[in-house]
């Protein structure tokens, strides 16, 4: 009886370490590769994890040799905060707006904003262009703030408004009997209380601007302007084969961030996702 009682336990963390370990594989094949010579990615028969004599990091000395390497990643790092600060104040302020504000036409405005969600990016790829040209951000990194902002801000603020809605209307009224105005009680109040809202958007909207690649080799033609996945990108087809050393251990160096951004703000990211998703 005992056991029977544990078997949807048993079950359950079965299920968990097998979708850990899939979920894993791929990233333990890109950190051997990044760890093995270029040659010994085509031995046969092929082995998943290299043999202890071909450990090597070459690959990664090759690319942190490179100059551009820093400047590609410097880069991705100045898009991608300068994407999250944009978006985290525009979606906050909207959230707020939103949740705390019934003005006429506030359904219209939160239903616009939940169908631009459902539009695919790629499909904008053209007018985007066009509006880039007229705005003459081609070839600047302000060409990818503006639109990488414009992506995400929908989702975070779909996202925000839903922890606003939770926050207790006798604080913010309190506040306003005090003599505080609008303003006071957003920057005071409402954005203090909604920093794990805030803070788990945030991981998603670093990950989208860390990670874009088709608008970014679009608009971006310059190679001292040019992001990290579009400098991975170069490395296939170089002298005429893919080195996949390369590519993988620049993979593996382009990580670090994302894992950064994500121990910092891992304590919000639970809280986050779920503090919007039911009322009172």
């Amino acid at each position: 009886m005992k056991f029977q009682k544990r078997i949807p336990t048993i079950l359950r963390y079965f299920l968990l370490i097998t979708g850990a370990v899939i979920s894993s594989l791929p990233m333990l094949y890109m950190i051997s590769t990044a760890l093995r010579p270029n040659g010994a990615l085509y031995e046969y028969p092929p082995r998943f994890f290299p043999k202890l004599a071909d450990v090597t990091i070459e690959n990664f000395r090759y690319i942190i040799a490179q100059s551009k390497f820093y400047l590609n990643f410097l880069n991705s790092v100045f898009v991608s905060v300068s994407t999250v600060a944009i978006a985290a104040l525009v979606s906050a302020a909207l959230g707020f707006v939103l949740a705390r504000f019934d003005f006429k036409g506030r359904k219209l405005l939160f239903g616009f904003i939940i169908i631009t969600m459902i539009i695919p990016g790629t499909t904008l790829i053209v007018p985007q262009f066009e509006l880039a040209v007229k705005m003459k951000v081609v070839n600047k990194l302000w060409g990818l703030i503006p639109f990488y902002a414009a992506w995400v801000i929908p989702f975070s603020t779909f996202m925000i408004k839903g922890f606003m809605e939770n926050i207790p209307q006798e604080i913010m009224e309190a506040a306003y009997m005090d003599g505080a105005d609008v303003f006071t009680v957003f920057f005071r109040i409402a954005l203090p209380l909604a920093k794990p809202a805030i803070a788990s958007v945030s991981i998603f909207n670093f990950l989208t601007a860390w990670e874009e690649y088709p608008w970014a080799n679009t608009v971006i033609n310059d190679n001292s302007l040019r992001t990290l996945p579009i400098a991975i990108a170069g490395f296939f087809g170089q002298h005429q084969f893919t080195q996949w050393g390369y590519v993988f251990a620049m993979s593996v160096l382009s990580l670090i961030p994302v894992v950064l951004v994500f121990v910092v703000f891992q304590k919000y990211f639970v809280k986050g996702l779920t503090a919007g998703s039911v009322k009172g």
